[in-house]
């Protein structure tokens, strides 16, 4: 990520300054960029002495792992428990059997021989049973003797290993405090933070890796430095995106939430700001027209920058609006959910007998969904199936990114419909319901390789997100009959 800073001198003349977030081939500095906050590379820097503290403790962790054969050890004590478990079940069996036939020679004695004899015999085979009882006793001891031993330099050696383990992670935990105090921010008052005492007012507590690297929190504290005025600042990606995350070539992009927020929430204090678009409620004026309604349910069609659902910030949306309607119903109850920019179908349920319904519906996926959609490309494929899991950007929220050890199994199936202009109406039919799935299966280089017309995150802002939730069906909650409702593709 690239970013650009245009700022004012005392004098009143504009110029601008540039960054990059955390490095390029290896180096902090490069001709034409601003300095890094913090320059843990620099020859006079503790870093490295500090990390080769940490290496030590490594290379001894590693010599001590393989001298103690540890893995060995562990191969042993299975071979031991197997073979002792094989042994006591053997002569289990054994004595077993030799409690049979015993019963059969006393029940032959006892009808063959007088009374004298017989008790002769009945002692002797009372011996029999007590020196198999001893053997087995005696064979249980001696495998446990074995087992506890070798268990016990297991546990040492694994003790010792924790211990190194814990030693290395201390020194690092030390380091990597150290590094954070050393990140020091201003802001346009004068005020410093480190990232210690930004992150600990967060919910996170301890700053992310590479907090204190990007391009935004460099330039504002370059340009704090040397007495600049920030005016106006924009990130932009350039190159290929990640595997896992999208990013678009030359594309303009918000400061990520986990690591920069918290910095800039710091180092814009004191500073003029334009107004949070996130506060801001682009539904104020909006009407939220009604597909259908009866006693049970409402579908609506929610315009584009309408909320589903109340958030953090602002209260309107479709949810509340049915509320507002609805005010005498057991409801209204959200059953799911389309993004701010999405506009297309909803259904609410109206009573409790309806919500129970419907949520099986859409838990079972019964629910039967398609959007239509304009994408940034000509598509080749007439239609085909996109399998690409996902899960949350833990860096960048409400980001979604591909990932296939985190991520959720996410099904999308396309249909294309015309291309016009260089871009691809498509219907998408949803098997899955993950956020933002549709978008990130278009926008990533592992599905469609188009992102949908105006998505902001995943691809290049437009009027409005060209996506919309154009026909639902599920069975009716009440009368069982199978319904679907449609909305005219606004685009």
């Amino acid at each position: 990520m690239f970013g650009v800073l245009v700022v004012k001198n005392a004098a009143g003349e504009l110029g601008f300054l540039s960054a990059f977030s955390g490095k390029i081939d290896d180096s902090n500095h490069h001709q034409g960029f601003v300095p890094p906050v913090y320059d843990m590379l620099d020859d006079d820097s503790f870093f490295r002495s500090e990390l080769e503290k940490i290496n030590d403790v490594s290379t001894e962790l590693n010599a001590y792992i393989s001298n103690s054969n540890i893995e060995q050890l562990k191969s042993l004590l299975s071979v031991i428990i197997e073979e002792e478990s094989s042994q006591i079940q053997h002569l289990q069996a054994e004595i077993a059997d030799s409690r049979k036939q015993r019963k059969l020679a006393r029940i032959q004695a006892q009808n063959t021989l007088p009374e004298q004899k017989y008790q002769e015999v009945e002692k002797s085979l009372a011996k029999q049973s007590v020196a198999q009882k001893n053997q087995l006793k005696w064979l249980k001891k001696e495998w446990a003797d074995k087992r506890t031993l070798l268990a016990e330099k297991i546990t040492q050696v694994d003790q010792a290993i924790a211990d190194l383990k814990a030693k290395r992670a201390g020194l690092s935990n030390q380091l990597q405090h150290k590094i954070f105090a050393h990140y020091s921010f201003l802001n346009a008052e004068g005020n410093r933070q480190d990232l210690n005492q930004i992150f600990a007012l967060t919910a996170y507590k301890v700053p992310p890796a590479g907090a204190g690297e990007c391009a935004a929190p460099k330039l504002m504290q370059y340009a704090y430095l040397n007495d600049y005025e920030p005016v106006a600042m924009a990130e932009f990606w350039w190159g290929h995106s990640p595997k896992s995350e999208i990013r678009q070539h030359k594309q303009f992009y918000p400061s990520c939430m986990s690591k920069c927020h918290p910095i800039l929430s710091h180092m814009l204090v004191g500073l003029e700001v334009d107004p949070n678009p996130l506060l801001e409620n682009p539904a104020e004026d909006k009407p939220l027209p009604i597909i259908y309604e009866d006693e049970h349910i409402v579908v609506v069609n929610k315009p584009e920058g309408f909320l589903s659902v109340p958030g953090r910030h602002i209260q309107d949306s479709a949810f509340y609006r049915i509320q507002q309607m609805y005010p005498d119903a057991e409801g209204p109850f959200a059953l799911h959910r389309l993004d701010m920019a999405t506009s297309g179908l909803l259904v609410f349920a109206l009573t409790k007998r309806a919500n129970k319904s419907l949520q099986k519906q859409f838990i079972s996926r019964e629910v039967k969904k398609r959007y239509a959609a304009l994408i940034d490309g000509n598509l080749q494929q007439k239609e085909g199936n996109i399998t690409l899991p996902l899960c949350g950007d833990p860096y960048d929220r409400p980001r979604q990114m591909v990932s296939y050890d985190e991520g959720k199994p996410a099904h999308t199936r396309y249909q294309l419909m015309e291309i016009v202009e260089g871009h691809s109406k498509v219907m998408l039919y949803p098997e899955t319901g993950r956020t933002h799935q549709l978008r990130v299966h278009c926008a990533h280089a592992e599905g469609l390789n188009m992102p949908i017309i105006g998505d902001s995150l995943y691809g290049r802002k437009d009027v409005r997100l060209y996506l919309h939730a154009q026909q639902l069906s599920f069975t009716h909650p009440i009368s069982k009959e199978w319904v679907t409702f449609e909305a005219d593709i606004p685009f």
